[in-house]
């Protein structure tokens, strides 16, 4: 009754649970020159010079360093990471460690004291379903209208004749 999520909207992720799921990891010292892509969680504490593109939730540990623009359900920054994230369907959470320059497209956004962000934020608001309800019930009305109108525009024509 007090839930105010939609029962078809996913949860959002927390670091804990994503960390649990972690498939792919990129470890301390591994260097990535170019595109990098993978299906599941992955962690990076290595460096990646390119855009990422992660299907889960990408995890940037302290030592992790990302340049480049970033596409992700979730993200989770601990580390640094310098272009654009896109993770318009999830949460961007940085933590007290972690540093963005770039700007930023999220659902959710969580920023630890201490973290440093420098760039633009949009976030995406899905419309709760009573805003849904209002905007179908506010068309239903203009339709009637407008077929009152023509309803009144065709008796009027009846009556002159």
């Amino acid at each position: 009754m007090f839930n105010s999520k939609s029962k078809n909207q996913a949860p959002i992720a927390t670091y804990d649970t994503e960390a649990e799921k972690v498939v792919t990891l990129i470890g301390p010292g591994a260097l990535c020159d170019g595109p990098f892509s993978a299906r599941d969680t992955t962690r990076v504490d290595g460096t990646i010079n390119g855009p990422v593109h992660i299907d889960g939730s990408l995890i940037v540990g302290q030592s992790g360093k990302i340049t480049g623009t970033i596409v992700a359900q979730n993200v989770f920054l601990a580390g640094e990471i310098n272009g654009t994230v896109n993770c318009q369907a999830g949460k961007l959470e940085i933590s007290d460690t972690g540093k963005l320059i770039g700007d930023v497209n999220t659902r959710s956004l969580v920023i630890d004291e201490n973290a440093i962000f420098q760039g633009n934020c949009s976030m995406n608001v899905e419309a709760t379903s009573a805003e849904k309800a209002k905007k179908r019930a506010e068309k239903a009305v203009s339709t009637n209208d407008n077929n009152n109108e023509s309803t009144e525009d065709t008796n009027s024509s009846f009556e002159n004749d």
